[in-house]
């Protein structure tokens, strides 16, 4: 997992940005996690180039596994589904579209930029 830490970083980040990691650290189709603060995030690399970064809690099984799921596409939406009960959701809105039977939930969704080689997550701090 990495560990975000602005403080050591030699690049200059936006305000209300954060680097997480170099855009080759990642790897086409496979996800990463990252801790932001407290939270797990799951990073997606797709094979368009686009990075994608979603809640890595699973709110179905209630692990943090979303990094380790399957990534593939619906129709125009590129997905990643669950690696414990399979529940598929959208890597751009993280709604669940295929609940398996159970109650609708979703993943939060930070946007995410690519700059200079730098994997940047737009990021609140709360107050």
């Amino acid at each position: 997992m990495t560990i975000a830490d602005p403080q050591t970083a030699e690049y200059v980040v936006p305000d209300g940005w954060v680097r997480v990691c170099a855009l080759n650290d990642l790897e086409v189709e496979r996800g990463r996690a990252a801790l932001l603060g407290g939270t797990q995030i799951a990073l997606f690399l797709l094979d368009t180039g686009r990075v994608h970064a979603v809640s890595n809690f699973d709110p179905y099984s209630r692990a943090n596994v979303i990094s380790r799921g399957i990534v593939g596409t619906r129709q125009d939406a590129p997905t990643v589904a669950s690696p414990m009960y399979k529940q598929v959701f959208d890597l751009r809105t993280g709604a669940c579209l295929d609940t398996q039977g159970k109650e609708p939930a979703s993943l939060h969704v930070w946007p995410v930029t690519v700059d200079d080689g730098h994997v940047l997550v737009r990021w609140e701090v709360d107050a």
